[in-house]
């Protein structure tokens, strides 16, 4: 299987089995679109092409794309189906997501955890729950040395101190039990300070600052609880914070909506206020909030994803390049491939825990009480949710088997899939869409970044 597409002016074919990517001159691109499955014969498309190019210079293409092919690195074979077509995650769990605070000092339009209350009652983890949820990982996490914790909300400099509990209770384990833990925070900032700057610096490897870019783009949706808003707030507090970083992990992390579908704008205004990871998420909403993503949307998204590819090649070759989540691409190496089939591991390597102790198959599905697995107290009750979330695979998911992308998307999100179809095992096909050409963009920057 191929995939051949143009982007940008560049004529490009990802073989999907192998991962090799080659760059192709027009003449070639029309040669090896010879090769579709169309119901017409190779040769009379050929035939045709020779009359426009000359048959030397056609068959010399030919023969180098078929070399390419008796290589593996076009139309190979694929190894996986038959392998991997059954393959089930690990049940040791590798990563949690604490929900420190299901309660937020914000009211962003578009959240999916309502009021950060997750659509219940507003409440923060007691420090006792915390220290469960480690020892539940450590019971659970079989032989696995290295661990996640994140610490999520709502908004988790809410509730400080069960997050400085939780990490000295996790390095006590650390060498008790030969795990090594690493955390990640996620906030909107509001509550930065210098004395929480230099705990979370010390303490965190990874921090995800939230910010929608332009301050009338964030203005629009991440407010305060009196409908003000935050960029002037919150802005200077994350250039403090992320000039004491130093070699430490951070990224600023945006949502575009329908309301600003010229987002390739806000990435490079956060590029220009300093920022030198970013990432700029879809939002995913259901129609009627009045911000989501709708079909009608993706060629305009398209279009922006292109512009954005050429603006961050352009920064890159002016020493002012940074670092685009969504176009980050390994061609050499990447995730092993059950990782590739399986994606983030989530309801069976990756759980979140409530406020409660209760564990959900990951925060997107926390509050819906049908995937409740159980508690950090007792532990998992529910060993059917698991094996649910074991099973998902881009075999198993119809959608996907066929797709190009599958490799690289690993089927895409399942509490996506849940929300709008109600099926653990269906895709978002917007979302799908959207993945794609960040995939395709992602190529062809990385192909453009090694030529020069």
């Amino acid at each position: 299987m191929i995939h051949q597409f143009e982007i940008n002016g560049t004529n490009m074919v990802l073989d999907v089995n192998s991962g090799a990517v080659h760059i192709l001159d027009p003449e070639a691109a029309k040669v090896l679109s010879c090769y579709d499955n169309d119901g017409m014969p190779v040769n009379e498309k050929m035939e045709l092409l020779e009359k426009e190019y000359g048959h030397e210079q056609i068959n010399e293409i030919r023969s180098e794309l078929e070399g390419l092919i008796s290589e593996g690195l076009l139309y190979a074979d694929n190894p996986y189906e038959d392998m991997f077509a059954d393959v089930k995650g690990s049940t040791m769990v590798k990563a949690l997501c604490l929900h420190i605070a299901h309660d937020c000092n914000m009211r962003c339009k578009y959240c999916f955890a309502g009021e950060g209350d997750y659509n219940g009652e507003k409440s923060v983890m007691p420090v006792e729950v915390a220290k469960k949820a480690i020892d539940f990982v450590i019971a659970n996490s079989g032989n696995r040395k290295n661990i996640e914790i994140d610490f999520f909300g709502g908004e988790p400099l809410l509730n400080m101190e069960t997050v400085k509990e939780t990490v000295r209770y996790a390095r006590e384990k650390e060498q008790i039990h030969n795990k090594c833990f690493r955390f990640t925070i996620t906030t909107n900032g509001i509550l930065l300070n210098d004395e929480t700057n230099d705990y979370l610096n010390s303490t965190m490897d990874n921090i995800v600052l939230s910010l929608d870019g332009r301050k009338e783009v964030n203005d629009t949706m991440r407010v305060r609880r009196d409908g003000t808003g935050t960029y002037e707030t919150i802005l200077p507090k994350f250039k403090k914070l992320v000039s004491t970083r130093k070699e430490k992990d951070y990224y600023v992390r945006g949502t575009f909506t329908s309301n600003n579908l010229d987002f390739s704008k806000d990435v490079i205004h956060m590029a220009d206020s300093g920022f030198e990871q970013l990432s700029m998420e879809p939002v995913v909403l259901k129609d009627g909030s009045g911000f989501e993503i709708k079909a009608e949307h993706l060629e305009k998204i398209f279009s922006e994803y292109e512009k954005l590819a050429r603006m961050l090649l352009e920064r890159k070759r002016a020493n002012k390049g940074v670092n685009f989540f969504h176009f980050m691409i390994d061609l050499d190496g990447g995730p092993c491939i059950v990782k590739r089939l399986r994606g983030c591991g989530s309801g069976s390597e990756y759980l979140a825990v409530t406020p409660a102790g209760e564990l959900f198959p990951c925060h997107q599905f926390a509050g819906f009480q049908e995937f409740k697995m159980g508690n950090v107290f007792t532990g998992i009750d529910r060993p059917d949710i698991i094996d649910k979330f074991k099973k998902i695979n881009v075999y198993t998911r119809d959608k996907c088997r066929e797709c190009w992308a599958r490799f690289y998307c690993s089927g895409g999100c399942t509490a996506n899939a849940w929300q709008f179809k109600k099926d653990l095992s269906d895709v978002y096909e917007i979302g799908c869409e959207m993945q794609k050409k960040r995939i395709e963009c992602a190529l062809w920057l990385k192909a453009n970044e090694n030529s020069g």
